[in-house]
């Protein structure tokens, strides 16, 4: 089929971290990168945006991974992600937390995707390098929301997740981000954020709920959408907004970032 092919540095994790320092803070990131040329290239590529590369873990015989990603006007059509080396590199890539590179336990925020292995998930909910953190997690996609379970079994972190992923996580199917929400913290969750696209969006804790709609915009790209919502929420929140303005801030840079306006 005709069409347009692009080729750029992304996954959950990348996305967010170039989000962040869209918003004007200075991610690291903590993650696995082959010693290829696709590699450098892509380190180079992070380094330009303005991200700390210095704590990725550099392997010498793992290839860099890759997504791929078929939109069509209607949205996602179809998504294959090769994650095989970021799994097989395991808790090579957390190594920064224990040896001196970052303080440990690590107190600051930690956005987290599902991209992971789920025995690396559960050793992150349960380990005491993360007590401390403002654990910010996301499942990457529904096909792997169900990774995300250890956060809900150990009563840790905020959990943004779409209607869909919400659902799977509760094992039921919700009408709206509101009752998926509140299903979450009824289930264990510490906190959670749930999306709906261009429906309402929902953030809850034990102390109630914010539900907001998002701006009406014309859809231009999808893919990312969810990474720039979770980035602006949490840079809202890391300048000290209250959860009715950063939801506000959350859901108007991702109808930006949907609408074609926002620069990758």
């Amino acid at each position: 089929m005709p069409g347009r092919i692009t080729r750029l540095p992304g996954g959950v994790a990348l996305n967010i971290a170039m989000a962040l320092a869209r918003f004007r803070l200075r991610p690291a990131l903590l993650s696995a990168v082959g010693r290829d040329a696709e590699g450098d290239e892509l380190i180079a590529a992070c380094k330009m945006r303005g991200l700390l590369t210095d704590l990725i873990y550099r392997s010498d015989d793992l290839p860099t991974d890759r997504y791929m990603a078929v939109e069509g006007s209607n949205g996602l059509i179809a998504a294959i992600a090769d994650a095989h080396s970021l799994e097989a590199a395991g808790d090579k890539i957390l190594r920064p937390l224990s040896d001196g590179s970052l303080s440990a336990p690590y107190s600051g925020a930690v956005a987290l995707d599902g991209n992971l292995t789920l025995d690396l998930l559960s050793l992150i909910a349960n380990s005491d390098v993360f007590a401390q953190a403002d654990l910010r997690v996301a499942p990457a996609s529904p096909g792997k929301a169900l990774r995300l379970a250890p956060f809900l079994q150990a009563s840790r972190g905020t959990l943004y997740v779409n209607l869909e992923e919400a659902g799977l996580l509760s094992q039921t199917v919700f009408e709206g981000s509101a009752l998926a929400a509140e299903g979450l913290i009824a289930r264990g969750a510490v906190r959670a954020v749930v999306t709906n696209g261009g429906g309402l969006a929902t953030v809850a804790d034990q102390s109630g709920l914010v539900t907001m709609a998002p701006p009406p915009v014309t859809v231009a790209r999808v893919t990312g959408a969810g990474d720039t919502f979770m980035a602006a929420h949490i840079a809202a929140e890391l300048r000290g907004a209250a959860a009715q303005p950063a939801l506000k801030s959350a859901l108007q840079a991702a109808a930006l970032y949907v609408s074609g306006e926002t620069k990758i």
